[in-house]
């Protein structure tokens, strides 16, 4: 991916990162612009599972649906927008840091456009992410750290 790559290190075990951060009902509360996130089929998040997320882009909420294309417990998932104008793929990665008492949680972001998105990707879209990413690794920090999930 050639889009958005960010490493943050956390001071919590990695089961604990990832427990929190592939559950799609957390996305609203480490994800600036997740208004709202409900998986679509049943049993625990896993390969295959989709996502109704539904995001602030610009000045409009756009619901969009997301796939998981790649999953390894514990250790990393991959996820895709399947509908609309301006399609995410996101991978992360955790690795454990100081013999499991700590994580390094990396995250790669980029997007597909089609339609409409060809213009909103580069012209919002792409700003508003770059703006959103630094933020959502506070919003995981203080989440995670400081036990405000």
């Amino acid at each position: 991916m050639s889009g958005f790559h960010e490493e943050i290190d956390l001071d919590c075990r990695p089961a604990d990162v990832w427990a929190y951060v592939i559950d799609p009902r957390h996305l609203p509360e480490w994800q600036a612009g997740a208004v709202a996130a409900r998986q679509l089929d049943d049993g625990p998040f896993g390969l295959g599972s989709r996502v109704r997320v539904t995001r602030h882009i610009g000045n409009r909420e756009v619901p969009m649906t997301m796939e998981c294309t790649q999953y390894e417990p514990f250790r990393e998932w991959a996820v895709r927008g399947v509908d609309g104008p301006v399609r995410g793929r996101f991978h992360g990665e955790i690795t454990p840091l100081d013999e499991g008492s700590r994580t390094r949680l990396t995250m790669d972001l980029d997007f597909e456009a089609h339609g409409l998105g060809k213009v909103l990707v580069p012209l919002v879209v792409r700003r508003q992410a770059r703006r959103e990413f630094r933020r959502n690794e506070g919003l995981l920090r203080e989440r995670l750290e400081h036990g405000a999930a």
